[in-house]
């Protein structure tokens, strides 16, 4: 099992430096993180949702699979889908225009169009989901219920030469898929 004792200083929001943490991998970890955000340790739903919190933190990617990450220890876990999941969106309008917020289920804040943070399509199992991007190159998925929000703030924008609905935020569009 992972030895997560040494992570009590990340039990808050601040996120722990797994990108400089370069150990060893110790192999794999009978957890599964659910298409539908659900997080299972040996087959049993993790009910805690602050030990959920603290999982997520230390979470990385790399090469497509995902580790939970210590200073001495890295081991493989299993996602379906995102390891993320959108729960919350929150429309600001400002003097310089609108701005979208995300929440994610383990309380990650996000703003789409500042830093990385951009928003996507993608097939999952011959559908079209929503994503985010989080952190470290990975993604959340977007609810049902705030991608049907975002929909309702599209607009029509034509981009090379096709016609897509977008939203805006930061300046920025961001296509919800092509409009026949």
């Amino acid at each position: 099992m992972l030895d997560v004792s040494q992570l009590a200083e990340y039990a808050n929001d601040n996120l722990p430096p797994v990108h400089l943490w370069k150990p060893e991998s110790c192999g794999d970890m009978d957890l599964i993180i659910k298409a539908n955000g659900q997080w299972l340790h040996e087959g049993n739903p993790i009910k805690r949702p602050a030990m959920v919190k603290m999982f997520s933190r230390i979470l990385w990617q790399e090469a497509g699979e995902h580790f939970l990450v210590t200073p001495v220890e890295k081991v493989r876990i299993q996602v379906e889908d995102a390891p993320f999941l959108i729960t919350h969106m929150k429309v600001i309008d400002n003097d310089k225009g609108k701005s979208l917020a995300f929440v994610t289920s383990v309380g990650d804040q996000l703003m789409l169009g500042e830093e990385e943070t951009t928003l996507w399509m993608a097939d999952f199992k011959g559908e079209a989901h929503p994503y985010v991007s989080v952190r470290y190159g990975m993604k959340a998925l977007i609810h049902r219920n705030i991608f049907y929000d975002l929909v309702e703030l599209g607009e029509e924008v034509e981009i090379e030469g096709e016609l897509h609905l977008c939203v805006m935020s930061k300046g920025q569009y961001f296509s919800l898929g092509k409009l026949e």
